[in-house]
């Protein structure tokens, strides 16, 4: 669709990866979504589409099998910096996560990764402060049965 640029950028593992095998289906000023197959193969999961919600500090991803049956939705705490005249988008993961599965059950992972990164100087006091902030505003959406305004964006395109 377009020279769009985006990195992955892990902190622990300390890591920073360019998703060129992605495919951007949509951008607007608020998000981007893209289609991707896993970098590495995996037994439970095959491929899925992601929504990077630029003004939320979250990326909603939807993880399928193989045979094309939905896993879960995967909700990432993140951070983005474009950088390049805004052809790189460097996606920093803030270690906190939401899983969403079909039946409605949730999950929320990671926060001991986010404590040992903080312990560590892996990330600053702003970026566990905002973490945090945008976590709650995630789990409060999830809670009041509002998570469907995050869904509606990868299931517009049939994705």
């Amino acid at each position: 669709m377009e020279d769009l640029k985006i990195f992955r950028k892990r902190i622990i593992p300390a890591q920073c990866i360019l998703l060129d095998k992605d495919i951007i289906v949509e951008r607007t000023e608020d998000y981007i979504l893209t289609s991707w197959k896993t970098l590495r193969p995996k037994a439970e999961f095959d491929h899925g589409t992601s929504c990077y919600f630029l003004n939320e500090g979250i990326k909603i991803s939807k993880f399928y099998k193989e045979n094309g049956d939905l896993l879960y939705w995967y909700c990432d705490v993140v951070q983005y910096d474009f950088s390049d005249g805004g052809r790189e988008l460097t996606v920093t993961d803030l270690l906190a996560d939401v899983i969403v599965y079909p039946g409605g059950r949730i999950k929320v992972m990671d926060l001991d990764e986010l404590a040992d990164a903080k312990e560590q100087g892996l990330i600053t006091d702003d970026q566990m402060i905002g973490c945090l902030r945008t976590l709650n505003n995630l789990l409060t959406i999830i809670y009041r049965d509002k998570f469907d305004k995050f869904q509606a964006h990868l299931d517009h395109k049939g994705l």
